[in-house]
C-alpha cells in the first residue's frame, strides 16, 4: 500500500506560512525533530476533496534555496529530497504574502526552476485589497505556469480552491529528485518585477511612493549622505533640545540638596545624603533629557520604515570587513545597551560571525556614555555655532559616536582576518511601507527607556556612588590633606595613576575609571562624589561640576578621558552575558584585553596630539 502523498509548504517568512497549516490540518498535527538536527518537524493530515488523505509539512520559512542557517538548510534539503529520514516531496504549496508579492516571487521563481508540481497560495489577500491593491491570479498563474489560489489563512478563506487545486496537480507521476537550481538573485528580481507588474492590476500610492523614495534614500551616495544628515540633526537636537528640563531637574537636585541640609544632621547620614545620593546619583540622572531627545530620534527612524533602510546601507559597509546585515540588528541594539546586542547575535549562524559581532558590540556607543559625553563636551566644548543651526557640541557628540563605528569596523576587520577569519554570509530583508508612527507608540518607547534609566540609577548608580562614597570618606585626612587623595578609594586612584599618567589622566580621573566599571554613567556620579567631598560647602549639581572641570583639567586631558569611554570595556553585566553567550571566559578576557589596550592607545594618541597641536 503506497503512503499517503507528502506535500511541502514553503515560503518566506512572515507570509502566513504556519496559519495556513494549521487552517488546514486542524488539529491532526503532530511535532518533533528531524533526524540529526534540531529543528522542528511540524507535520500534518489533510483531506483532499475525493477523500485521499494527504500529509503536509510545514518548513521553516526561508528567502531561497541557499541556507544560512540550520533551519533553512533543513528546507532546501526537504525540498530536494536530501534530508535524512525524509521522504521527497510529490508536491509544494508555496506561500506567497499578496501584499508583498514582488519580494516573495524570487522564491517562488527559485523553486518553479526544479520543474515539481506546486500550488501558490497568495495569502493575505485581503490585507493587499485594504491597501489598495488588485492582483489578477489568473494572469499571475499564467506567467507561472502553476495554479494560484488567493487565500486568507488566519478566517480559513480559499482553502477548499486550494485542496482542489493540490489535488489536480498530485494527479500526476511522482517526480525524480532534483538539483538545486542556480541561485541569480538579480535574475530572480528582475522577472519578479515583471511578473508583479502584469498581476497587479492596481497599485495604491503608497507603493509608489515608497518606490520613489526609496530610489533616493537607498542611493549608494544619496543614501549614505541622507543618513549622516539625520544622525547629524539629532545630535544637534540632543543639545538645543534639552537645555529646559537640564535646568528643571538641576534646580530639583540643588532643592533636594539644601533641604536635606536643613533637615538631616550634620555628620555621616547628613554628608551621605547630601554628597553621596544627592549629588552623585543625581548628577546622572540630570541628563535622562538628552537621553530621551535621542531615543525619540531612534524610535521615530524605527516606526516609520527608515531604520531597515539604513540596515540595508550598513549590510553594503558590514561585507568589506566580513561581516553580513545579520549583524546590524545586534549591533543597533547595542546603541541602547550592549547586553541587548550581545543577546541579539543568537540570530547569526555563522559562529565566527557571531562571535565577531559579540567582541565588538561594546564599540557601539550605548546610553551609558552619554553622561560622560555630555559633561565633558559641556565643560569644554563652546557652546557655539560653527554655521547656520550647527552647533559645535553637538558636532563633536556626532563624531564620538562616529568614532566608535570607525573602531567596530576596524575592530571587525581586523578579528575577520585573525582570530575570526571566514566568509559573510548573504542578508536578505523585507522594506516595509513608509509610514506614520504611533504617537502612542513613540511615548510608550520613552516611558520604556525612562524607567530603565530610573531603575538603574536607582540601584547599581546609587550602590556604586554609596561603596565610593564611603571609601572616599574614611579614614580622615587630616589638616591640610585632600580628603581624596587620603581616603582608600584615594590610595588605590594613586596608584592607578602610575599607569595611567602617560596618557594624561589625573588622581580625579583616575578615581572615576574605577567604578566605572559596574557602569559607566558611575563615572559622573564619581567625579562629583569626590569633588563634594573635598568641597562640602559649594554648589552641587551637573554645571557647578563642569564649572570644576573646567577650572582644573587642561583641554588635552579632558580630550583623552573622552576617547577612553569612547572603548573603554564594557560594565561587568556585560561581560558576564558574554562570558554566557560564548559559553567561557577566554572571548571575555580576549574583549576586555583588547578594549583597554584600544581605550589606552586612543587616551593616550588624544592627549599627545592634542598637546603637540598647542590645545
Amino acid at each position: 500500500m503506497n503512503p499517503a502523498p507528502l506535500v511541502a509548504l514553503v515560503g518566506n517568512p512572515n507570509a502566513g506560512k504556519t496559519a495556513l497549516f494549521n487552517a488546514l490540518t486542524g488539529a491532526r498535527q503532530k511535532v518533533g525533530n528531524y533526524p540529526g538536527v534540531t529543528v522542528e518537524r511540524h507535520s500534518g493530515r489533510l483531506a483532499l476533496d475525493d477523500g485521499r488523505p494527504v500529509e503536509l509539512v510545514d518548513l521553516p520559512g526561508t528567502y531561497s534555496l541557499d541556507p544560512s542557517s540550520p533551519d533553512e538548510a533543513v528546507t532546501r534539503d526537504v525540498v530536494l529530497g536530501k534530508q535524512a529520514g525524509e521522504r521527497l516531496p510529490d508536491a509544494l504549496i508555496v506561500v506567497a504574502d499578496a501584499s508583498n508579492l514582488e519580494n516573495h516571487l524570487r522564491f517562488v521563481l527559485q523553486l518553479r526552476q526544479l520543474g515539481r508540481p506546486m500550488v501558490v497560495a497568495l495569502n493575505m489577500i485581503d490585507m493587499a485589497t485594504r491597501d489598495g491593491m488588485t492582483i489578477d491570479a489568473d494572469a499571475l498563474s499564467a506567467e507561472l505556469g502553476v495554479p494560484v489560489v488567493t487565500t486568507v489563512a488566519v478566517r480559513k478563506r480559499g482553502l477548499d480552491e486550494l485542496r482542489a487545486a493540490l489535488g489536480g496537480v498530485l494527479l500526476g507521476s511522482r517526480p525524480a529528485a532534483p538539483e538545486a537550481p542556480e541561485s541569480d538573485i538579480t535574475y530572480f528580481q528582475r522577472d519578479a518585477r515583471r511578473i508583479a507588474a502584469l498581476a497587479i492590476t492596481d497599485q495604491p500610492r503608497s507603493r509608489a511612493f515608497t518606490r520613489a523614495v526609496d530610489n533616493v534614500v537607498l542611493h549608494p551616495v544619496a543614501g549614505w549622505l541622507i543618513l549622516l544628515a539625520l544622525f547629524f540633526v539629532m545630535f544637534q537636537a540632543v543639545y538645543s533640545w534639552s537645555e529646559a528640563p537640564i535646568g528643571w531637574i538641576e534646580g530639583t537636585q540643588e532643592w533636594l540638596g539644601a533641604h536635606a541640609q536643613e533637615n538631616l544632621p550634620s555628620g555621616f547620614i547628613g554628608d551621605l545624603v547630601v554628597q553621596g545620593i544627592i549629588a552623585g546619583v543625581g548628577s546622572v540622572v540630570v541628563f535622562l533629557p538628552q537621553i530621551l531627545i535621542l531615543f525619540f530620534f531612534i524610535l521615530l527612524l524605527e516606526a516609520t520604515g527608515y531604520m531597515v533602510r539604513a540596515a540595508f546601507l550598513m549590510d553594503r559597509l558590514m561585507s568589506l570587513v566580513g561581516l553580513s546585515g545579520r549583524a546590524f540588528i545586534p549591533l543597533l541594539s547595542s546603541f541602547a545597551c550592549a547586553i541587548p546586542g550581545i543577546m541579539a547575535a543568537r540570530s547569526i549562524d555563522d559562529p565566527k560571525e557571531r562571535l565577531t559581532t559579540i567582541l565588538i558590540a561594546p564599540l557601539m556607543t550605548c546610553s551609558a556614555r552619554l553622561p560622560v559625553y555630555m559633561l565633558i563636551i559641556g565643560a569644554f566644548i563652546p557652546a557655539r555655532d560653527v554655521a547656520p543651526g550647527i552647533g559645535l557640541q553637538g558636532l563633536v557628540l556626532f563624531g564620538l559616536y562616529v568614532f566608535g563605528i570607525v573602531g567596530a569596523i576596524l575592530a571587525a576587520f581586523v578579528l575577520r582576518l585573525t582570530a575570526t577569519r571566514g566568509k559573510s554570509g548573504g542578508f536578505m530583508m523585507e522594506m516595509p511601507r513608509y509610514q506614520l508612527p504611533s504617537i502612542r507608540d513613540l511615548l510608550i518607547g520613552l516611558w520604556q527607556r525612562a524607567y530603565v534609566f530610573l531603575r538603574r540609577a536607582g540601584t547599581i548608580i546609587m550602590g556604586v556612588t554609596v561603596a565610593l562614597w564611603l571609601l572616599a570618606s574614611y579614614p580622615v585626612a587630616p589638616e591640610g590633606v585632600k580628603q581624596s587623595e587620603y581616603s582608600v578609594a584615594g590610595r588605590i586612584a594613586s596608584g592607578l595613576e602610575v599607569v595611567l599618567a602617560p596618557i594624561g589622566f589625573n588622581h580625579e580621573m583616575s578615581l572615576a575609571v574605577i567604578p566605572a566599571m559596574a557602569a559607566r554613567e558611575v563615572a559622573v556620579s564619581a567625579l562629583q562624589t569626590v569633588y563634594a567631598i573635598d568641597a562640602p560647602d559649594e554648589e552641587t549639581g551637573a554645571a557647578a561640576l563642569g564649572d570644576r572641570l573646567a577650572d582644573s583639567w587642561p583641554l588635552p586631558t579632558a580630550l583623552a578621558f573622552l576617547a577612553w569611554f569612547v572603548f573603554a570595556p564594557q560594565c561587568l553585566s556585560t561581560i558576564a552575558v558574554a562570558r554566557r553567550e560564548t559559553n567561557g571566559w577566554k572571548w571575555p578576557i580576549v574583549m576586555i584585553v583588547y578594549l583597554f589596550a584600544a581605550a589606552y592607545a586612543a587616551a593616550g594618541l588624544t592627549y599627545w596630539g592634542a598637546k603637540g597641536l598647542g590645545l
